[in-house]
């Protein structure tokens, strides 16, 4: 009977540690540019689509003053990122989140009010 069958399980022995000479060394080592850009456009993502599902699933689900009713609810999954913040390993990451949601909604607000001036202007 192997150790197998008998309940028991052979021993696993562990891989080699990447060492400092490895070429993937810098990706066990959390590498600051990554958590940095995949930060900024996880919040880019987030700003856009979190609002965006929220409502085409309200508007699903309910009438259409439903949806426009319950639509501030929206914020509270706008604030779900904070929680990145609490703990110190997340912190970085949580950072970036936050000024890619800023800088999305900063560029979004001035392009918008950028072309409702030029429209108006050309209008008058």
């Amino acid at each position: 009977m192997t150790t197998e069958q008998a309940g028991q399980y052979p021993e696993v022995q562990p891989g080699p540690e990447p060492t400092e000479r490895s070429p993937l060394a810098w990706w066990h080592s959390s590498h600051p540019t990554f958590a940095a850009l995949t930060g900024f456009f996880a919040g880019m993502v987030y700003v856009i689509a979190v609002p965006g599902a929220f409502v085409a699933g309200l508007r699903l689900l309910t009438s259409q003053e439903t949806a426009e009713r319950y639509f501030p609810f929206v914020l509270v999954g706008l604030v779900l990122p904070a929680l990145l913040l609490v703990r110190r390993k997340t912190r970085r990451f949580g950072l970036f989140v936050y000024l890619g949601m800023l800088l999305t909604t900063l560029v979004v607000v001035g392009v918008t009010s950028a072309v409702l001036y030029f429209l108006v202007q050309a209008d008058a």
